[in-house]
């Protein structure tokens, strides 16, 4: 074998590797210049239902998810900040339960197409920014799902698969098992603190349970988030009991969260009023400006119940005529959030969906030490939005709020738990539960 071949063989190798370890979550890649990815269910486009935003999924029903139901169909949709119109095209992958990519082939879980266009899209009508609205339904006619697990759908432009402009993950799940779930203030760590432990009782039916933790733990498994985030999920905890059919998490110290606080919201509904939590809003060189009131850091302020969407946001604009995907505007929103000195130990984000729940240059605030105060402009379209102030340590991946926005068993956080099977022999992790709950 000639050492070019060599070379080029080794190369091919560690591409493949790359991928494979590549997690997925869904993001943007140009946020400059795309905006407001969403992944919702078909069903809720009519009306106002939008109003009421949840963290979407898939069920398999009789081994296929065919699109033929609108409330077991998605619609994925973003907008690109021209009037240029732009050649999008998208693919679906199946993904381990870490959501790196299965490796099984697309025939295995997919029928129909392999890749599709986006042929819907709308320039924005009467908007200071100029953006055109793309969207599509999956699945659809010419692509179905045939297994359950995690998925992405990569967006692509020009055909071009290393022109990627964002990824949309979720979820399909083939229901069977039976999960329960509690949340208690006394922790194995504290007592009705700033802490709050899971207890989950999964139930399988049909399924004989025998062995020990670690066995089973080879075949079931769970990961449990909060409210949407991936770099506080909790995987593969050890069950504490296993009964013929049943597997038990008490005081098990591995599902234990901080309770953090409620988020903060504001809502940019209109280019006239400032909405809740906007000081006023601004009209300056053809372009928006909503400068939020100021927050502050409250890691011993006492509990305040306080409603909010887990950290979700909507797209809500006020006098749109037809349609507020592409009637809404853009408005700069500006952050504030004094403090003497900076947090030396870590930097601080914008936390929530608003920004995927990610940590980059998008949402890390800066310190101003003229005006002592962190702060962040970002670019967001009209709706109701929740956020929060993350502290993410140095060295960690994992944000905390306990230097923040305090922490309180008391929160009303949202959990889902995703049961994973995989039987000896079988090739990729089967989604076989999810259940989603309030700590309330």
């Amino acid at each position: 074998m000639s050492k070019r071949l060599v070379i080029l063989l080794s190369f091919a190798l560690s591409v493949c590797c790359y991928g494979a370890d590549i997690r997925y979550c869904t993001k943007v890649h140009q946020p400059k210049q795309v905006k407001t990815l969403r992944i919702r269910y078909a069903d809720r486009l009519e009306g106002h239902k939008d109003l009421h935003p949840e963290r979407p999924y898939l069920v398999l029903k009789n081994g296929i998810v065919d699109g033929s139901e609108a409330d077991n169909q998605l619609e994925i949709s973003f907008d690109e900040l021209s009037h240029s119109t732009k050649q999008y095209s998208y693919t679906v992958t199946h993904l381990n339960s870490d959501w790196t990519e299965s490796g099984i082939i697309s025939t295995d879980y997919l029928r129909g197409f392999t890749t599709s266009d986006i042929i819907d899209y709308e320039p924005s009508l009467n908007t200071s920014v100029d953006y055109t609205h793309y969207s599509f339904i999956f699945p659809n006619n010419d692509m179905q799902l045939t297994a359950s697990g995690n998925y992405v759908i990569r967006i692509y432009e020009d055909g071009d698969m290393d022109k990627q402009v964002a990824w949309a993950c979720f979820s399909v799940v083939e229901p069977a098992v039976k999960i329960q779930m509690a949340v208690t203030a006394q922790t194995d760590i504290e007592y009705n603190g700033r802490y709050q432990q899971l207890e989950i009782t999964i139930q399988t039916p049909n399924v004989h349970l025998s062995g020990n933790s670690a066995n089973i733990g080879d075949n079931y498994w769970i990961v449990v988030r909060q409210n949407g985030r991936m770099d506080n999920e909790v995987v593969r905890p050890t069950p504490s009991y296993i009964e013929s059919n049943k597997l038990k998490y008490v005081h098990c110290k591995d599902l234990i969260f901080e309770g953090g606080n409620e988020y903060h919201r504001f809502d940019a509904f209109s280019t006239y009023i400032a909405g809740e939590n906007i000081n006023r809003i601004i009209y300056d060189a053809g372009e928006y400006h909503a400068p939020l009131y100021a927050d502050r850091l409250q890691p011993r302020a006492p509990y305040m119940n306080e409603p909010d969407a887990n950290g979700q946001f909507v797209v809500n604009a006020e006098r749109t005529l037809n349609s507020i995907e592409y009637e809404a505007e853009y408005m700069w929103v500006h952050w504030t959030l004094p403090t003497d000195k900076p947090l030396f130990d870590g930097a601080i984000y914008i936390g929530g969906d608003i920004f995927y729940n990610q940590f980059d240059s998008q949402n890390r605030m800066l310190y101003d030490t003229d005006n002592k105060c962190y702060y962040l402009t970002s670019l967001v379209k009209q709706g109701g939005y929740d956020y929060q102030y993350w502290q993410l340590p140095k060295g960690s991946k994992k944000a905390s709020l306990l230097n923040t926005e305090g922490s309180h068993w008391e929160t009303r956080n949202e959990y889902s738990i995703y049961v994973y099977y995989r039987p000896f022999g079988e090739r990729y992790d089967r989604l076989v539960g999810l259940y989603t709950s309030s700590s309330e």
